[in-house]
Order: C-alpha cells, then structure tokens, then sequence
C-alpha cells in the first residue's frame, strides 16, 4: 500500500474520508497577491516604488516584476506550483495604463481589461484594492480621514472607481470580486483630534458605499490596523472602528494576521465576528515581532486559523487570502510558498474529526480531547497532501522549489 493509501486507511479509523476532505480542499479558494512580485512599485510610471503611507518592503533580490508582462509571467508562475482554486488580488495600482498617466482619481474598468482577459485564460478569479499609499496626496498621512476636503474627495472619488472597476470584474468573471478598502491614516505622535479624524472618515465611508453594486458581482471589505511605519502613536482605523463599522454596514471585515498586537490571536477573533458580520476576508502573513510581512510558514496559528473557520462551517462565509511582501528572497518562490502552506493548514484542519472532539468536549472528557488533538498533530497528513498535488498537477514538496530556481535561472536572472 502505498504512502496515501495508509494515510486514508488511517485516518478511516478516526472517522475521517480523506476523499471527502480533498474535495473540499480543491474548491476552497485561495486569493493570492501580487505585490510580493514587484515589492509593491506598481505600474503607473516607468520608475514606480513605494514610498511612505505605513507600508515598506526591504530587500534587494534581483528579478523583480518590472512591468505588467512580467507580473503576469511570474504568476503563472506561481499558480503552477499551487494546487486548488485560485484567486489574484491586485491593486490599483497594477492597472494596466499603455505607459499613459492615469491619475488615480480617473481610473476606470478600461485599465483593468487586461487583467480580467488574462484571468479568464488561467480560469482565476480577482479582487481588488484602492491604492491609497505612494502618492503625493498621502503624504500628510491623512487620505480618507483628511481633514482638508479637496484631498479628502480625491480620495473618495479613487475609491468609488475602484468599486466600479470591482464590480466590472465580478461581472465579467462571473466571479465576486472582493474590494478591500485599507488606509493608512494616522499620525506618529500622541493625536488630540481622534474623533474629529473618525467622524470624517465613517462620513467618507458613507459617502463612498453610497451606490450599491450586486454581491454576485463584488463585496466590499473594509481593513483595520494597529499601526505602520511613521504612523505608532494613532490609527484612524482601528479594529474597533471598522468592526463596528461593518456590522453597522453589512461589510466584511478583514483580519490581518500582521496587524494585531503580537499577544493577539486572529484565530481567536473568527468565532467572535462570525455571529456579527456579513463575512470575514483574512490576509495571512507572518508578523515577526510586528507587522513585517513576513511569508507565511506552517505556524500553530496559521492551522488553527484554518480549523476555526472549518470547526465554524464558516468556508462559505471566511474568505482567504495571502498578504506579505518581501523583497529579500525570490519573489515567485515566497508568495508560492505563503499559498501552499495555507492550504496545508486548511487541510490540516479538514481532516480533523470535529465531530468526536465536540463529543468529547460536550461530555468533559477533557483529556480525550486533548490526547486526540495531540495525536493528530503527527497524523500523516503530508501523504494526503502529496496526494492532492498529484491529482491537481502540481509538483509536491521536495519538487516544487527546483522548478523555482529553474525559473530564477531561465527568467528572472536575466532581467
């Protein structure tokens, strides 16, 4: 019998159909950013980089996406070393703008053609951010909640085109295309005009979500953070002002895993959005002592974010993405590794016996529970997982990296 076929058995006696939990694995989609590839720089000059808003890449390794073609190469890419269902999350600034500048407060469906012909060719969904970071009218650190109105309206008319724009792709794809709004607003130093700078943005907000567009089509999320680069002592959009505000709203809210005090645990805030809010969008990364957008790795978080969502029945309802970007190692390699490592934790967490471990619970026999989650941590689901990438086309563990550095050495060393 052969490495699976001892796993299914296994896993059989615990009352597991691996069958059954690899269906689920290859449905649920993964959305997976597009910044990790050109250290968020965008494309709306030919000399496009970040610069301030409370966001920062580092790292110099060679290869870089330099222009839309190359994005678009390198995710190929990357998809191809991915098993299951994908999605690509671009931002506005990732528009595709025939070397032409498109200020951001003029966007429109037409930029974004490109991408949506090229989604259908792979057969991935898209979603979709405003861009509010990197420009000139950001640099106050006030955009959304500024309180100076002819800035304040650029802001929130680069926000309604991004929602149209979203709302086209939703159309186009017959796939939802999630629009996730996040700010950088805040200020270094201890701030007395906290609530004046709220109250301007939940009227922003208002003013914004004005026009309604079909769910089928796009949702809106909304994103909070404790605090970025130039910006530790005041955050407009704290957790507590968009939780609020989405519940208020009928939003999603999104939860990133780098943006929380260390001591916090977004697998722990799943359960307590769920009975609230409409959804719940994750961007996964790996804060290193902070929001450093670090790759995801295999952490005890990652997979029990993953098992709070399947304990929940919540796969419908948590929609799941990557977030980091790091300019220090081989761009495709990392945001291939951060998506494969969270569908390991999902799978991880589809082949838990939630069932017997609740029995366990309702009944207090605490230390069952406890011996049963201990027992699976060591449970053979890497067989299962080399299972899935062999039915969906993809190398598996031990394999992929070398088709990475293949690429490094063919591509993107020679850019």
């Amino acid at each position: 019998m052969d490495g699976y076929g001892i796993a299914k058995e296994k896993y059989k006696k615990i009352g597991i159909d691996t069958e059954n939990a690899l269906k689920l694995l290859g449905c649920t989609p993964v959305s997976i950013h597009c910044w990790q590839l050109d250290d968020c720089g965008g494309f709306e000059t030919s000399d496009a980089a970040l610069s301030g808003g409370g966001i920062l890449s580092t790292g110099c390794y060679p290869g870089k996406a330099r222009n839309l073609k190359e994005m678009m190469d390198d995710l190929e890419k990357v998809l191809s070393l991915i098993p299951g269902k994908k999605k690509v999350n671009i931002h506005a600034i990732y528009g595709d703008f025939q070397g032409k500048k498109v200020g951001r407060a003029e966007i429109g469906p037409e930029h974004f053609e490109s991408w949506v012909k090229w989604a259908k060719k792979n057969e991935v969904g898209l979603d979709f951010n405003p861009s509010l970071f990197s420009h000139p009218l950001a640099e106050s650190g006030y955009t959304l909640a500024n309180q100076a109105k002819e800035i304040r309206d650029f802001w929130i008319e680069h926000v309604k085109r991004s929602r149209e724009i979203s709302n086209h792709i939703g159309e186009e794809l017959g796939n939802t295309c999630i629009n996730n709004i996040w700010i950088p607003d805040g200020s270094k130093d201890n701030t007395v005009t906290r609530l004046e700078h709220r109250q301007i943005l939940k009227d922003a907000l208002d003013e914004i979500f004005e026009k309604d567009y079909p769910e089928d089509n796009m949702m809106d999320a909304v994103e909070s953070k404790l605090f970025g680069i130039g910006l530790e002592s005041y955050t407009v959009g704290s957790n507590e002002f968009y939780f609020n505000y989405a519940v208020q709203k009928g939003k999603l809210i999104t939860l990133d895993t780098g943006h929380f005090h260390p001591a916090e645990l977004v697998s722990d805030k799943i359960s307590a959005a769920l009975p609230f809010v409409k959804g719940i969008l994750l961007h996964l990364s790996r804060g290193v002592r902070w929001d450093s957008d670090h790759v995801t790795t295999l952490s005890e978080e990652i997979v029990a974010i993953m098992q709070e969502i399947v304990r929940a029945g919540a796969l419908d309802r948590v929609h799941i993405g990557t977030d980091y970007f790091d300019g220090s190692i081989n761009r495709v390699g990392a945001l291939a590794l951060g998506a494969r490592t969270i569908m390991k934790a999902l799978l991880f967490a589809l082949l838990e016996p939630t069932a017997t471990l609740r029995s366990y619970e309702i009944s207090e026999n605490f230390f069952a529970r406890l011996a049963l989650l201990e027992d699976l941590k060591v449970a053979p689901a890497g067989a299962v997982w080399e299972k899935f990438c062999i039915d969906q086309g993809v190398p598996g563990d031990f394999k992929w990296a070398q088709d990475v550095l293949d690429y490094e050495r063919d591509v993107l060393n020679k850019r």
